[in-house]
């Protein structure tokens, strides 16, 4: 099944927020404009590792690319791209450690939408609920309600995991 033509995935930059109180971050709670609905994409473990290994960092840092040229090059032609994040906390402060969030354009962004994807589930609800019980000073069961989340082990030479591990 297509999704899109070759033109629509070289144009778009698709990022994915494996945390979700990062993405309520990003969202403010589902309450931003234009970002009212939030959706849980689940996909293929192997498609996100392809996306991991074929990724380049999206910010130059020299202890991983030496001459900021290669890196420009790497970035412009890489079908993905990795930024390193602070973690939320409840209140959506930044935490001490980081969470990854992986763009996708091209190649990466069409084996996303026509290959890798799995479910989509629409967690709007649970963001207002979660948001709800935090401003009404219930951070225990807010916290009950959040997604399971866990480390992710992921493959070697993923773009500066070494500088946040």
């Amino acid at each position: 099944m297509r999704t899109g033509t070759r033109k629509d995935y070289e144009q778009c930059l698709t990022w994915i927020k494996p945390s979700f109180l990062w993405m309520m971050y990003r969202c403010g709670w589902g309450a931003k404009a234009g970002q009212e609905t939030v959706l849980a994409v689940e996909i293929e473990r192997a498609g996100f590792d392809w996306a991991l290994r074929h990724a380049c960092l999206s910010h130059h840092d020299a202890g991983e690319h030496a001459d900021l040229g290669v890196w420009k090059r790497q970035l412009k032609e890489s079908p993905a791209r990795v930024q390193w994040d602070p973690e939320r906390d409840l209140w959506l402060r930044p935490l001490p450690y980081r969470s990854l969030q992986l763009g996708l354009a091209g190649e990466a962004s069409r084996r996303y939408a026509d290959e890798w994807t799995v479910a989509i589930r629409d967690v709007t609800p649970l963001a207002r609920e979660v948001r709800t019980l935090v401003r009404s000073g219930e951070a225990a069961a807010a916290a009950a309600l959040l997604p399971r989340e866990c480390p992710y082990p992921a493959p070697e030479g993923t773009p500066g995991l070494g500088r946040v591990s």
